[in-house]
Formats: structure tokens, sequence, C-alpha cells
């Protein structure tokens, strides 16, 4: 990596006074030496270092300027009158806080495709003038934007996954495209524990089932980590899903690899593959879901009573409508490998929902019952009921540690 400007001017500093004092041969080696280390063309070297720090005078427009050879330049201040306002900001920001804080390619999509709906409700109060800025505004101004408040956003969670020594014979590892995974109905499991912390006896978790195809996302509460359960609720899906589920690829997790899950999925014809151990990346679809979907939306609290389970629930209700039918997601359609280099392309970002619409290996009729659903689903009054539900949940949990809290100080 060469020298920046920045160096050069200072090596060019040090050595301009003391080349103008040396004698014929001590210039031609100070030359030398100046021109390798800067790689400045030898002429272009010679005229600087003679030159450097002494006044000029120089006719600009017109009149006569001195200049200084070597002193930077004043940075002309910026002209011209900002486009994208405070009062953008704060319509945007209040748009981005109540959706789940997007990133800007996905968020421009939102706003694009809801604005009739977002501009009618008076809560977001957006005027004329802000709704057609927001029209045209695009996903790197968004960021820049929004730059300010991202930074206070990072989270890191843990994983609890215990390895199922059953069945690994007879479910299939599924290597790099095994599958079509251009076609809809083949899902990537997970679960996210709900543990805050610790993971001492029986708490909440997520099933989270995501089709590779569309990024269509089912989330469903669990009791525990008991084999009935993911069982239970991935039949759950299988049976609730507007289109054919036709695979299942999981970790290998003991509540995935197990006789339950693995008859079910036998009897219903449906391929069961796992991805291989200490590869987390073989799931990734699913994986990406566990932050956006689950975690930003419910955080890293403990979950353990009957009450907060049933309240996980009803979030999921909620949520899943909102998170196919309206929040876009990119989806990843080649990757190739130059050298060292993986490039990777993406779609543009749209709902699940739309890219199962324009899936010629969906039916008529389940396109009919989607558009249908689609219709019967306010974005705003959708995010309230999710609002109200997670809302509902850490309240039953502020109940339960003001509970904890009472009974410590009773024993003490």
């Amino acid at each position: 990596m060469g020298l920046t400007m920045k160096e050069k001017r200072s090596i060019t500093r040090e050595t301009a006074l003391r080349y103008r004092t040396s004698d014929k041969k001590g210039k031609k080696a100070i030359l030398d030496e100046f021109v390798r280390t800067t790689g400045y063309n030898r002429k272009y070297a010679i005229h600087l270092l003679s030159h450097w720090g002494k006044e000029r005078v120089r006719m600009v427009d017109g009149q006569a300027v001195k200049l200084v050879v070597g002193a930077p330049m004043k940075q002309k201040k910026r002209k011209g009158k900002r486009i994208y306002d405070e009062a953008i900001r704060e319509a945007l920001k209040q748009i981005w806080q109540t959706f789940d804080y997007m990133c800007g390619k996905r968020l421009v999509v939102l706003l694009r495709m809801n604005m009739d709906l977002l501009y009618e409700d008076q809560e977001f109060a957006i005027s004329d003038e802000v709704r057609e800025k927001l029209m045209s505004i695009s996903a790197s101004t968004i960021d820049r934007l929004l730059a300010g408040e991202r930074k206070k956003l990072q989270v890191k969670g843990r994983s609890t996954t215990r390895a199922g020594t059953l069945l690994k014979h007879q479910i299939p590892i599924r290597v790099f495209f095994d599958w079509d995974e251009r076609k809809p109905g083949f899902f990537e499991l997970d679960r996210v524990s709900h543990d805050g912390g610790s993971s001492r006896g029986e708490y909440c978790l997520t099933l989270d089932a995501t089709d590779v195809y569309s990024g269509w996302v089912e989330l469903r509460a669990l009791r525990n980590q008991a084999h009935r359960w993911v069982k239970e609720e991935t039949e759950h899906i299988y049976e609730h899903l507007p289109y054919p589920m036709k695979g299942v690829d999981s970790d290998n997790g003991g509540e995935f690899i197990n006789h339950q899950l693995w008859t079910w999925a036998n009897d219903h014809q449906i391929t069961f593959t796992r991805g291989r151990p200490y590869h987390k990346n073989d799931n990734c679809f699913v994986e990406q879901k566990n932050d956006l979907s689950v975690r930003r939306t419910v955080g890293y609290y403990r979950f353990d009573t009957q009450q907060e389970f049933e309240a996980l629930q009803e979030v999921y209700t909620h949520l899943c409508p909102l998170l196919n039918y309206y929040y876009p997601s990119v989806r990843l359609i080649e990757k190739t490998r130059i050298g060292a280099r993986v490039k990777k392309v993406y779609d543009d970002p749209k709902p699940p929902y739309l890219r199962l619409l324009e899936s010629k290996d969906i039916d008529e009729e389940v396109k009919i019952k989607l558009r249908k659903r689609a219709k019967s689903i306010h974005i705003v009054k959708q995010k309230r009921l999710v609002d109200k539900a997670v809302g509902k949940l850490l309240r039953l949990y502020e109940q339960k540690q003001q509970g904890v809290l009472a009974l410590r100080s009773d024993g003490s």
C-alpha cells in the first residue's frame, strides 16, 4: 500500500529545505531518494522541491491572488438547500421505529408499497410535502439519515443447541443446494431459547420455520424442549400453511433429531434433512429470521410460565402475517467464488407473499387465497396488534420479576 497524500506532503515539507540548501551532488542523492519514496515523476519532484513554501502570484478571475506552494486549499462551504430536512428525518425515524428498525433497502420498499396507508394514519402526521419526498428517497439516504440512531441497537445472543445422537444415520446431511431451493415448500427449522441467560430448569422456546425460496416465516411458541411440542407445532405449521410443505431441514439438535419428528415426516412424505455439525451457516436462512423476527420483537428475556407461553404464542399469531405480507426481505439468488473472493447477488427486496405470487409452482387457487388474505390485513393496525401483544408479554415478565424480588426480600 502506497503513501497517503498527507504523508507525501509531510515528506515534501521536510525534504524541500534540505534540497534547496544542498550542492549539486547532494541534490541528486536527495532527489533520487525522494522519487523512490513518493513515486513522483522526476521533473515534477524537482519543481515541487524547488518551490515548496514559496509565494507565487497568479491571476484568478482577473484578480491577482497570492498562493503558497504546498499550502492546503481551503474547503469551500457547500452551497445549496437540503432536500431531506429535519421534518423528513423525524417522519422517517418514526416509521423506522414503528416497523422494527429495517435497513434502508427494505424500508424504502415498505414506504413505496404502503405510503397511502401511512399517509392516512393520523399517528404519523405525514404532510403532502413529506409524503412526496418519502416516495422519492433512496435507500442510501435513509441509512445516512438514520445512522446516528442505528448505533444504539447492537445486542448479541448465545446458543443453547444440544446435539441429538438419535437417527443421525437415517437423516441425511443436506449440502449446498441439494434441494431445489428455487421452488417454494422447503423449510429450514430452528429454535430460539428464551432462557434469559440461564439454561437451568424449563423455559419457553420459539420454533422458527423459514421457507428458503420465498422467506415465508412461521413462528410457534414451545413450552419446553420436549420432542412432542416440536412435532406438534411443526404439524400445526404444515396444516395451516397456505401452500404445500415439501421438505424440512434442521440443525443437529436433539429436539429435531428424534423419532417423533422423523416418523411424522415420513408419514407425510416430507423430505427430512439436517445440516453439518458445527456449520451454522448451513441454516443461514432461518438463522437470519431468528434475529429479524424473534430477537428484535421479544428480546432476550426469560419466559418460563404458562401465562408467558400463551402471551408469546399470541405475539406470533399477529406477527407472522405482518412479516409474510408486508415486511420486505432480500434473497440470495447467486453465489460465485472468484479466487479468494465470494461474490453474492441478491434480488430486490419484497415481501414473501409477492414471491409466492410470482412463482410458477404455486397453484392459482392458492394465489387467490393469498391475495384475499393480503387485502384483509392493514399494515398499521396489524403492527399495533403486535405491539399490544408484546406489551402484554413484557408486563407479565415484569410482574414475575417483581414477585421474585418480593419473595427474596421476605426470605431475607
